[in-house]
């Protein structure tokens, strides 16, 4: 009879489950509206990874080459290996794409909750926790976007709950090490804000050497995650300077900038990073990663939780390591993003939500305590009833489903009109092109990006031979007579075809 209802119990969770993906998964094909260069050249290596073994420049790259000429970029390979599996199995397409990396972040979503339940021992606090971060704008956005963040928050996760496992324990033992040097690798090896976090994560493992054998577990940590490091030092002498030149490229930081002009602006931009304004009313600002008018970026009932998690650590927690770590976790997970130009990059700061709804853990166990009769000899003192915590919490709970609610209309109605955030005209121009007999068809980068890699992705997708795409470099021009596709704003010596959005088709002479 316990078999039987175990069995029952593990098929209602499996239907639950799939429900909540299939509702979660809503309206993927259609919003986001199309595919921005970026997804296009992590599904374009993924899928030559998956067939060839070889990204488009290199066999089994550490760090993939993304682009040529001025645009030259190197990605990081946790996602595009992560997609080869799947595209090893089935057809490319920007719909299973997308579900793939919506499935991760679900995932992580679903794993916050488990870390929420072991922390305080409650199912029904677990289940809350994973609720809210579902309904997330932050992440329900994320999760749309086939970029390096697709996979972050599931490394976040894991790598929090390694440490909280190993924390439990007086001595760390080779597992906890090896787990948490082998999570803190994922998120340095996963996006390039990792290569930054990880080491100040790494770095924060001090607030648990309270003793000498967590000292001693710390140092030991520190070496597995050194060596994990190694395949990265060796590609960094091998390439110098490429790994840092986006950084200068999008940060007001330059090799010749001082510590003088760093400190006062890094300071500026780090309290910016912080606005309650862009965190819960505004978003980001560039439609691609928050649809404008949605609100925030975090649902504003979930925040109060995370305001009153916080207090509730400060009076009854700070001698714990565990919140302490939690804290600093969460003021430096923001670090990223405070180093660029951009204010509220949500991308760069994609670890700072997960440490967010970490934060509401204490305001949930605070809320729905039981408390002892007055009178009892374990009685002490109560500034608030039952009644009330749990009034507290379910008003909470209603201000965010209405918010998630509100923010899901306005996606769903304003996000398939991002046209130009995901190059929808490239699509246009790319059909038009490939109506005409000749080929091969010439893919010329021009001013607005290197629009090659859409073209090569939607070739493979509709399982076109590669022979008919040539990529033409900075400064060369097609031969006469044949069909270019650029984003170039015109033409010279040309027949325009069709132009549509940033992006035209033509013949030239």
């Amino acid at each position: 009879m316990v078999k039987r209802n175990t069995l029952i119990r593990l098929a209602l969770t499996l239907v639950v489950v799939t429900f909540l993906f299939l509702l979660y998964t809503n309206g993927l094909s259609k919003n986001p509206p199309g595919f921005y260069v970026d997804e296009s050249g992590v599904a374009y290596n993924a899928y030559l990874i998956a067939h060839t073994g070889a990204g488009e420049f290199g066999r089994w790259p550490l760090f993939f080459q993304f682009y040529t000429g001025g645009f030259t970029q190197w990605a990081n390979p946790t996602q595009i290996y992560l997609l080869s599996i799947l595209f090893f199995f089935i057809k490319p397409s920007i719909l299973a794409a997308r579900i793939f990396s919506a499935a991760w972040v679900f995932a992580a979503c679903l794993l916050l909750g488990f870390l929420a339940k072991q922390i305080s021992g409650r199912k029904r606090i677990g289940i809350i926790t994973a609720a809210l971060a579902l309904l997330t704008p932050w992440l329900f956005e994320v999760s749309r976007l086939v970029l390096e963040t697709f996979f972050y928050p599931m490394a976040v996760v894991l790598f929090l709950l390694a440490v909280h496992y190993a924390q439990r324990k007086e001595k760390w033992e080779w597992p906890n090490v090896l787990a948490i040097a082998a999570t803190l690798a994922l998120m340095t090896y996963t996006y390039s804000i990792g290569r930054l976090l990880g080491m100040l994560m790494a770095f924060g493992l001090l607030i648990f050497a309270t003793n000498y054998q967590r000292f001693i577990g710390v140092l030991t940590t520190w070496v597995a995650y050194v060596v994990t490091l190694i395949p990265l030092l060796i590609f960094k002498s091998g390439h110098p300077g490429v790994l840092t030149q986006r950084f200068y490229l999008i940060s007001y930081i330059k090799p010749e900038s001082t510590w003088r002009e760093i400190i006062p602006m890094f300071t500026r931009r780090y309290i910016a990073d912080f606005s309650l304004i862009n965190l819960l009313f505004d978003g980001d600002g560039n439609p691609r990663h928050h649809v404008p008018g949605s609100l925030g970026s975090f649902l504003i009932g979930a925040f109060i939780l995370v305001v009153i998690g916080l207090v509730v650590v400060i009076v009854r927690h700070w001698r714990t390591p565990w919140w302490r770590f939690v804290i600093y976790g969460t003021l430096v997970s923001v670090i990223p993003g405070s180093l660029t130009g951009d204010q509220f990059h949500s991308l760069r700061m994609i670890a700072y939500p997960v440490f967010l709804l970490v934060l509401m853990i204490p305001a949930l166990e605070f809320l729905l305590e039981r408390l002892i009769a007055i009178g009892s000899k374990e009685d002490t003192t109560r500034t608030l009833s039952q009644f009330a915590r749990r009034s507290i919490l379910a008003v909470l709970l209603l201000v965010s489903a209405v918010q998630a609610i509100y923010f899901q209309q306005v996606f769903r109605r304003e996000g398939p009109k991002r046209d130009f955030y995901f190059d929808v005209d490239y699509k246009t121009v790319y059909d038009e092109a490939l109506k005409q007999p000749n080929k091969p068809v010439y893919l010329l980068d021009g001013g607005n990006g290197p629009v090659y890699m859409d073209g090569l992705w939607y070739a493979a997708v509709e399982g076109r031979n590669r022979s008919d795409f040539i990529h033409l470099n900075e400064g060369e021009r097609a031969p006469a007579g044949t069909i270019v596709i650029s984003s170039e704003e015109t033409c010279f010596n040309c027949q325009i075809i069709r132009k549509s959005g940033l992006y035209l088709v033509y013949r030239q002479f």
